[in-house]
């Protein structure tokens, strides 16, 4: 009985996607699913192409994923990139 509550305790929240990325790292894979491209990430999130390129690498080391691809399949089978309006 106790190792069931303490899996409840310690398990990440249901619906929460990816609980080892924080939350910007989160809406850059998002963007990234929704076939952004690191600019349009950059302009929609106000962020500089640097900033940009060092989420996706910490998003990749955390995912364990070594391509944008592998990312994409990833975050949409997750149900992220999806109903996200096209880029300005």
């Amino acid at each position: 009985m106790a190792r069931r509550v303490l899996g409840y305790l310690t398990a990440p929240p249901k619906g929460e996607p990816f609980p080892a990325l924080t939350p910007r790292e989160r809406d850059v894979l998002h963007l990234i699913a929704a076939g952004r491209s690191n600019a349009a990430i950059g302009t929609q999130l106000a962020l500089a192409p640097k900033t940009i390129s060092n989420h996706i690498s910490s998003i990749f080391a955390k995912l364990q994923v070594a391509s944008r691809a592998e990312a994409i399949v990833l975050a949409r089978d997750a149900g992220l990139g999806q109903n996200t309006p096209p880029a300005p």
